[in-house]
């Protein structure tokens, strides 16, 4: 988590206990036993011609402009996107934003995604106008009366007035921007004086505190892929070395800035209930995008062939499942 806060801390995570009870009974079994994801995911607002997505080995990508994204926008990856939002409200104790705001009354959600973030701030906020970009119309189309979503390219000059938002939030973006510098220099722009720029990441890399994940696992094949395609595309998917902060002060913010480390485990295997839970919905959110995440990245990028995709695939599930296994993200 990076914004501009006041007292311009680092607050590193501390390792998460071990629940030494934990067992899954069997593989099949998430993480959370029943979900209902249709209760976390709105029904998409696409209509038809509205944009004739590209199809890349059976999954669709945006198609507005030329910059390139990774992440596929159909329904699988848009449940696992809906899921990981839910484990960072689990993760905040249900607010939507960190930054000392009261009544924010002007708010832009960049990178949008399915929207659900934008509706409920939305919804919490009344008064506020929000609004949501992405570079695919996948949102909902039953929206409160002040929230809209526009198609736009947050890589290109902001075309909104300066001193125009109280907060801008960007969230999940790794792997997608390749000056992170100029995106900051324009929600700089963008915001009113004393506004605030709130920025949630988590790198890619998966490790352990305790060494329970084995050297040579397929999670260090996991790491390797992506450190390789960001270096290829000039679009790092490593977020959590500072680099944030400095791009931060490049682009103009003087206030200090904040950095709080979270550690999101990946299962249910924390002791404490709320990291059990949101490490269910980390996995189960994971399990639901994995072949999302990898697919472009490995072929279009690193130009694996597709069998070598599901090898990776069917590594990655089985290990997800490893129950003696206390891996996490950094976030």
């Amino acid at each position: 988590m990076a914004q501009n806060p006041p007292n311009g801390d680092h607050e590193p995570a501390a390792p998460i206990p071990v629940d030494p009870e934990f067992i899954r009974h069997n593989d099949d079994d998430s993480a959370l036993g029943d979900c209902d994801i249709a209760s976390l995911h709105a029904e998409p607002s696409l209509h038809g011609s509205v944009l004739q997505f590209r199809e890349i080995h059976g999954r669709t990508y945006h198609n507005f402009g030329s910059t390139e994204y990774w992440g596929p926008n159909d329904n699988d990856q848009n449940d696992g996107l809906d899921l990981h939002h839910q484990a960072l409200l689990i993760l905040n104790d249900g607010k939507l934003f960190r930054s000392p705001l009261e009544n924010p009354q002007a708010i832009l959600d960049v990178g949008t995604g399915t929207g659900l973030w934008a509706v409920q701030v939305a919804d919490e906020y009344p008064s506020a106008q929000v609004v949501g970009t992405d570079l695919s119309p996948i949102q909902p189309s039953w929206v409160p009366p002040n929230c809209r979503f526009e198609l736009d390219d947050m890589t290109q000059p902001w075309t909104y007035d300066e001193n125009h938002f109280d907060l801008i939030h960007i969230r999940c973006l790794m792997g997608s921007i390749e000056d992170w510098t100029k995106l900051y220099s324009e929600a700089f722009r963008c915001l009113k004086p004393g506004g605030w720029l709130e920025h949630t990441d988590f790198a890619v890399h998966i490790t352990s505190d305790d060494g329970s994940v084995p050297p040579g696992s397929v999670y260090d094949t996991w790491n390797r892929i992506f450190a390789e395609a960001g270096a290829r595309t000039n679009k790092t998917f490593a977020v959590d070395d500072g680099h944030m902060a400095r791009c931060m002060e490049e682009a103009g913010f003087s206030g200090p800035i904040n950095i709080k480390d979270h550690k999101l485990p990946l299962g249910a295997w924390p002791a404490e209930r709320k990291w059990k839970e949101i490490g269910g919905y980390v996995v189960l959110g994971c399990d639901y995008g994995l072949e999302g995440y990898v697919l472009y990245v490995t072929t279009n990028v690193l130009g694996w062939e597709l069998h070598q995709v599901q090898e990776l695939l069917q590594g990655m599930r089985a290990a997800f499942r490893n129950q003696s296994w206390h891996a996490h993200f950094p976030w």
